[in-house]
């Protein structure tokens, strides 16, 4: 899967919602539960951060919940690529790009939404034929007026960015051309899911399922 074909692939999963929600999985067994709430708020794209020992199992899980599209996130090797494909990662997500990382995701035939936050960054992967990345991390590398200078001189990528995205600023993003849409943690709080308050996340998931892009 050449880099072009994967970012047509993760364009169709940026467009499903305006916010990708970015999870922690602690806990296998919240895995089910957590991704029916999301998606029954109108977020079906999940992105599983790989930074738990269940993280894994937990896209397993979500990968049968009815309407989800599960991805895996913080791919950072060859072998986590490979990993989570096999899971049932339907997209990866990185907080940068690497050569190896790249090369993983042609072979395991699984679409990479690469992170960039420079300049540099986003035309050497638009070079070598990525058109949808992550920019990340958002609010650290400047928020949503160095995203709009970015598409200034390069309108022909589109984003997604994530780091620092919340309830509060994600209109400044959503507004923006280049922007398919944006990763946030804050329709998933630990907190609520840990209570296994789903009925409250659901319609955390709804209130950003609801912001206009």
């Amino acid at each position: 899967m050449t880099p072009s074909e994967q970012s047509q692939a993760t364009r169709k999963v940026c467009q499903l919602a305006p916010i990708v929600p970015v999870i922690v999985v602690k806990d296998v067994a919240h895995a089910a539960p957590l991704a029916k709430a999301l998606v029954a708020g109108g977020l079906p794209a999940l992105e599983v951060t790989l930074r738990t020992p269940c993280a894994l199992d937990a896209i397993r899980a979500m990968a049968e919940v009815e309407g989800g599209v599960v991805g895996a996130g913080t791919l950072l090797t060859p072998a986590d690529v490979k990993a989570a494909k096999a899971a049932g990662a339907k997209f990866g997500v990185s907080p940068g790009a690497t050569e190896r990382l790249v090369k993983a995701c042609e072979d395991e035939g699984l679409p990479l939404l690469p992170g960039a936050a420079t300049a540099s960054e986003v035309m050497k992967l638009y070079e070598i034929g990525y058109d949808v990345l992550k920019f990340f991390p958002a609010e650290a590398s400047g928020g949503a007026p160095a995203l709009r200078a970015i598409g200034a001189p390069i309108p022909q990528v589109s984003f997604c960015p994530t780091g620092g995205v919340s309830m509060k600023n994600a209109d400044d993003y959503l507004s923006l051309p280049n922007v398919l849409c944006a990763g946030g943690s804050w329709v998933a709080p630990d907190a609520m899911v840990q209570a296994g308050d789903w009925d409250g996340i659901e319609a955390l998931a709804r209130e950003a399922a609801a912001l206009p892009r």
